[in-house]
C-alpha cells in the first residue's frame, strides 16, 4: 500500500459530524480520537459543543489537534434530505461541509443520515463536470476485499450512462486504492449471456462495452466471490440490497456460531471467531464508503458504527485524500465518451 501521512508531512485536516449517528456525540468523538494516534490529521469535530467536550473529557486524550465547532440541529433518517437542508442550515451535516468547501478541511467524514449526507455534499461541494449524481463504492466483503460494489445504495433508479460513469469511478477507485493495475469491470446480472437481464441491465451492457473500460460482461452474485471481476456494477436499489443482506446474514452466522460452539470453546475464542465471522461480511461498518463524484473527500458510515468503525472510516478518507483520488476521479470522467449515444431507458423517479 502507499504509505499514509507521516509525521513530518502536513497534517489531513478531518472534520466529523459529531451528532450523526446512532450512538453519536460517544461513538464519534471516541473513533475520531482513536484515529489521532494512526495517522498525522487534526481533527474537526461538529457538534454541540458541551456534548462533544464532555466526551473528550471522559476520554482523557489528546485534544491539542482537536477543534470543536459549533452547530445547530442534526438531521435524523426520517426526514426528506432536501427540504432538512432548507429547514436546518446550521445543522451538523451541513457546517461539517461547509467547512470542506471554505477549504478548512481536506476531508469530511459523517455516520448521519446518508440522504442528508449526500445532498449537503452535492449542493455545497458540487458534482464533478459531465456527472449526473455520485455514487456511494467500495468493496463490502471481508472475504473479498479487492472487490469494489458501485452503487452501494445512493440511486435506486440509474440510467445505463450513469452506470457507466459509476463504472469508471469505481475503475479508478479499485486502480489507486487497491492497486490493480487494470481492474476489470462486470456488470451485475442474472445471468453471463449478454442477452440477460431487464431492460436497464441489457442496455447497458451495449454502453458499458462500447467504452474504454475493461469490460469483461456480465457477472452473477457469486461472482463476488470468484475473483471474476474486480469491480462490479449495479444500481443503488439492488447494490444496497445486496449490502444488507450480507450484514444481516453474518449477524445470523454469527448468532449460529456461537450458540452451536459455546459448550465447545473458551468465551474469548468463541468471541474472536463470531465478530471474525461478523467482520467478513460488514467491511462497509469498518472502513465507510467514499462518496465517488462530488468535489471533495467524503467518507460516509453506517449509522449504527461504533468507534472502530469511525476510526476506520476516517482512515479510508486520509487515505483518499493523500492519493489524490478526486483529481483522478474528474480526469477519468473527461475521459469518457461524452459523444455516445443515450438508450431510450429512462429512471423512474
Amino acid at each position: 500500500m502507499p504509505e499514509q501521512g507521516t509525521p513530518s508531512s502536513p497534517p489531513v485536516t478531518v472534520v466529523v459530524d459529531a451528532m450523526g449517528g446512532d450512538f453519536g456525540p460517544p461513538e464519534t468523538v471516541s473513533g475520531a480520537v482513536q484515529a489521532l494516534g494512526s495517522h498525522n490529521i487534526n481533527l474537526v469535530l461538529v457538534g454541540d459543543p458541551d456534548l462533544i467536550q464532555a466526551e473528550l473529557s471522559h476520554l482523557g486524550g489528546p485534544t491539542r489537534r482537536v477543534q470543536i465547532v459549533p452547530s445547530d440541529g442534526v438531521i435524523g433518517d426520517d426526514e426528506h434530505p432536501i427540504e432538512a437542508l432548507r429547514r436546518k442550515p446550521d445543522s451538523s451535516i451541513v457546517t461539517a461541509t461547509k467547512l470542506v468547501k471554505a477549504g478548512k478541511a481536506d476531508v469530511l467524514v459523517s455516520m448521519g443520515s446518508t440522504g442528508a449526507s449526500m445532498a449537503s455534499a452535492v449542493f455545497i461541494l458540487g458534482m464533478m463536470e459531465g456527472l449526473e449524481r455520485p455514487c456511494i463504492g467500495g468493496p463490502f466483503l471481508g472475504v473479498a476485499p479487492n472487490t469494489v460494489l458501485v452503487d452501494m445504495g445512493s440511486n435506486v433508479d440509474c440510467r445505463p450512462p450513469l452506470l457507466l460513469s459509476f463504472a469508471a469511478l469505481g475503475s479508478v477507485f479499485a486502480r489507486r486504492f487497491l492497486e490493480i493495475e487494470n481492474p476489470r469491470v462486470g456488470l451485475l446480472s442474472v445471468g453471463a449471456e449478454e442477452a440477460k437481464g431487464n431492460r436497464q441491465v441489457q442496455e447497458s451492457f451495449q454502453v458499458l462495452a462500447s467504452s474504454h473500460l475493461n469490460f469483461i460482461g456480465n457477472v452473477e452474485g457469486m461472482d463476488f466471490f470468484t475473483d471474476r471481476a474486480d469491480v462490479i456494477v449495479c444500481d443503488g436499489f439492488v447494490g444496497n440490497i445486496l449490502m444488507k443482506f450480507t450484514e444481516g446474514l453474518g449477524t445470523a452466522l454469527s448468532r449460529f456460531v456461537e450458540k452451536r460452539l459455546e459448550s465447545s470453546l473458551p468465551p474469548e475464542d468463541l468471541a474472536r471467531i463470531s465478530f471474525d465471522l461478523w467482520q467478513t461480511t460488514n467491511l462497509p461498518r469498518t472502513m465507510g464508503g467514499p462518496l465517488l463524484g462530488v468535489n471533495g473527500s467524503v467518507v460516509l458510515g453506517h449509522g449504527s458504527c461504533r468507534a472502530g468503525g469511525i476510526a476506520g472510516a476516517i482512515d479510508t478518507g486520509v487515505r483518499y485524500f493523500e492519493m489524490g483520488l478526486v483529481e483522478s476521479l474528474r480526469e477519468e470522467l473527461a475521459s469518457l465518451d461524452q459523444n455516445r449515444p443515450e438508450p431510450s431507458l429512462r429512471a423512474h423517479g
